[in-house]
């Protein structure tokens, strides 16, 4: 009996997988124009300051309505192995204690704060290891540099340079600085596995109380995302903007240590260099989340659905 239990939860675990991967492609590719602005305001000092209609009016002017969406493929890609890889771990995870909640007699399977804060860290290293070398080759695509890295050196009415493909970005960052670019500030990226373990907590425990009133529909799985997304993007949006300058600083010019670069922030722009481009960050990171919960409930219950179905034709 143990072996089909385990063949289902790990159908289980997959189907998880696979609609959270689902749910990040569509709430990436609906929310993407404001990473473009987030990102270059945190790579590109001198333009920070800009508000968000100028910054989206200088870049459809320059490159066009397609300059939002510079990396996308990238990112769809980035988004969709970065969460498939997060909710199997995680739901893994989560299946161990609910099990070790059973032998234990628990009165209740559902995960303690502290569980949910393990799983989310588990999964959030696991997901950094591996996905990292994506989102070096995305931030390159989004905040590639012009020509002589200003604006007003492309004549007016010439059409910007042509974007780079993905595999041609990937190939350029090898070629120049090695493999080892690729895992360009991978530490605070493994700092930042807080920002998901304070996501989901919140989101599992808010979860926990409302499922004892009523059922959890896609709108309020929404709201909750929302929520828990703006708290923990709200408190480690200074090691995202770090993360970001360390993915491009060896296009730039010397590699430099998480401290380093902290440092020199610090003392380049003062403590607000931190917080650079936060405005779009927070609501994309925040619509983002929202979307992506709401999303991966529907996608869930049909990959369950279809997964019924598929047997029952099968046991004919």
């Amino acid at each position: 009996m143990a072996p089909t239990t385990t063949a289902a939860q790990q159908s289980d675990n997959v189907a998880h997988a696979l609609s959270g991967a689902g749910g990040g492609i569509l709430s990436m590719a609906l929310t993407y124009p404001l990473i473009t602005l987030s990102t270059r305001a945190q790579v590109e000092s001198k333009r920070a300051d800009s508000g968000f209609l100028d910054a989206v009016k200088r870049i459809v002017q320059r490159e066009g309505v397609t300059g939002l969406y510079a990396g996308l493929d990238s990112a769809l890609f980035g988004i969709s192995v970065t969460n498939f890889v997060y909710y199997y771990w995680y739901e893994w995870t989560r299946s161990g204690f609910e099990k070790a909640a059973i032998k234990a007699g628990r009165a209740s399977k559902k995960l303690t704060t502290i569980e949910s804060m393990i799983a989310g860290a588990i999964a959030g290293s696991a997901t950094v290891m591996l996905t990292n070398p994506i989102w070096v080759v995305n931030t390159r695509m989004t905040t590639r540099k012009q020509n002589k890295e200003t604006d007003e050196s492309i004549i007016p009415g010439a059409r910007a340079p042509k974007q780079p493909t993905t595999v041609g970005t990937l190939l350029a960052l090898i070629r120049e600085e090695g493999p080892q670019a690729l895992f360009s500030g991978v530490v605070p990226a493994l700092v930042l596995v807080i920002n998901p373990i304070l996501q989901y907590t919140i989101f599992e425990q808010l979860k926990n109380i409302l499922e004892k009133k009523k059922r959890i529909t896609p709108t309020v799985a929404f709201l909750l995302g929302a929520l828990g997304k703006l708290f923990a993007t709200s408190i480690t949006y200074p090691y995202i903007t770090v993360k970001s300058r360390m993915h491009v600083a060896g296009r730039d010019g010397g590699k430099e240590s998480m401290g380093e670069g902290m440092r020199r922030i610090i003392k380049e722009e003062g403590y607000v260099g931190f917080y650079k481009g936060i405005g779009p960050k927070v609501t994309q990171s925040v619509l983002t989340a929202a979307f992506l919960f709401a999303f991966k409930d529907v996608l869930y219950e049909q990959t369950i659905r279809l997964r019924r179905n598929a047997a029952k034709v099968a046991a004919k």
